[in-house]
């Protein structure tokens, strides 16, 4: 076994002049950056009163499950024999808010659209979503569940030449 650490900043940047002297004075406006990286812009959802034009919390985390999936199928796809030409997921989560303001994601759905380079590689392509849902490590750490709706489709003739 091996371990990893990794280190984000996160910086609130939506002091108004005011600070948080009340629920509506403040923007909800952050960046969060690592060491040599692009900064990533976020506020909360709209809902919540942030900014429509930055990332919130809700879809980071759906873009990493997304990510993490992506990445273990290009690698589960190797291990079968799959040759993969494009990939491409249309993810999507569901978020529950209680009464008490407190909330949870209650599921994802990704829904990746697989190209492979022989119709013969269909079933193995399918199959390695299994794999690569039980070697994700991000799908593996939440509490909530991650459902797959899997296509495959094929490389018009020449293209995977």
């Amino acid at each position: 076994m091996s371990a990893h650490g990794y280190t984000v900043a996160v910086e609130w940047t939506g002091n108004r002049g005011v600070g948080t002297s009340g629920y509506r004075e403040y923007g909800r406006d952050h960046v969060v950056s690592a060491a040599e990286k692009a900064a990533i812009l976020g506020s909360a959802d709209p809902t919540f009163r942030g900014d429509r034009d930055r990332w919130n919390p809700e879809e980071m985390l759906l873009a990493a499950l997304a990510q993490c999936h992506m990445l273990s199928y290009l690698h589960a796809a190797v291990e079968a024999g799959v040759t993969v030409v494009s990939y491409h997921d249309e993810a999507t989560a569901s978020l529950r808010v209680h009464r008490d303001g407190s909330g949870d994601i209650t599921e994802a759905v990704l829904r990746p659209v697989v190209t492979v380079a022989d119709p013969e590689m269909a079933e193995r392509a399918t199959d390695a979503h299994e794999r690569a849902a039980a070697l994700c490590f991000i799908a593996r750490s939440v509490a909530f569940p991650v459902r797959h709706e899997p296509r495959v489709e094929f490389a018009a003739q020449g293209l995977a030449d």
